[in-house]
């Protein structure tokens, strides 16, 4: 008798969280902390590029010092920015990494922009093979932001709308901040990266 009493208090129990909105809850935030992660492993395969990207433009520019080093600065700094999921509800931080990451962005187009002046960089095998993985991870980064995006805007929803607000203030579930760009567009577009290699002069006929 007590063990069917224990049984039906259970189920009463996993029925009401169920009603509230608990476990809709719980499993949004699931699905935002495995959007964030995935946004942090293409953002460090990125960052994992650019100490080879660097020495490969250096070899044939080194004197475009100057651009190398904000590269080399911008990832400095992006490395040195460690959000955690559990910080995603702090919209000072997420935009503080917004920033440090749109900085080496803009870092990584000044370097390539460099590049397009030098034909034998271009020309050379392991610099296109770099080029190639940056783009890809361009790619990746802009499928796994728009992830989070739309993880966090469904989680959002839960936490802000009846009943689940009552129950995220009850289990200290909060909002959590989101990607702001001024065009939605340029989350999803990756920077364009021209493969075209610039064919030497032909050597004078003698």
């Amino acid at each position: 008798m007590k063990r069917a009493f224990s049984l039906l208090l259970a189920a009463l129990m996993t029925l009401s969280l169920s009603g509230c909105g608990y476990n809709a809850i719980q499993s949004a935030d699931e699905q935002v902390t495995a959007a964030w992660s995935e946004v942090l492993n293409q953002y460090q395969r990125r960052a994992d590029l650019i100490p080879n990207l660097v020495a490969s433009v250096k070899g044939y520019a080194s004197h475009e010092q100057q651009v190398l080093t904000d590269v080399t600065n911008a990832r400095a700094r992006v490395g040195s920015i460690n959000l955690t999921a559990d910080q995603l509800d702090d919209p000072q931080q997420v935009q503080r990494f917004q920033q440090a990451q749109g900085e080496l962005g803009s870092a990584l187009s000044r370097l390539l922009a460099v590049s397009e002046n030098y034909p034998q960089l271009k020309a050379d095998a392991l610099f296109r093979d770099l080029l190639a993985q940056l783009e890809g991870t361009e790619n990746r980064i802009a499928v796994a932001r728009n992830r989070y995006v739309q993880s966090v805007q469904q989680y959002n929803v839960l936490v802000r709308q009846f009943p689940g607000v009552i129950t995220a203030k009850l289990f200290g579930y909060s909002p959590k901040a989101n990607f702001s760009v001024e065009n939605e567009a340029e989350v999803s577009r990756p920077p364009a990266v021209d493969f075209g290699t610039s064919a030497p002069a032909p050597a004078p006929a003698r």
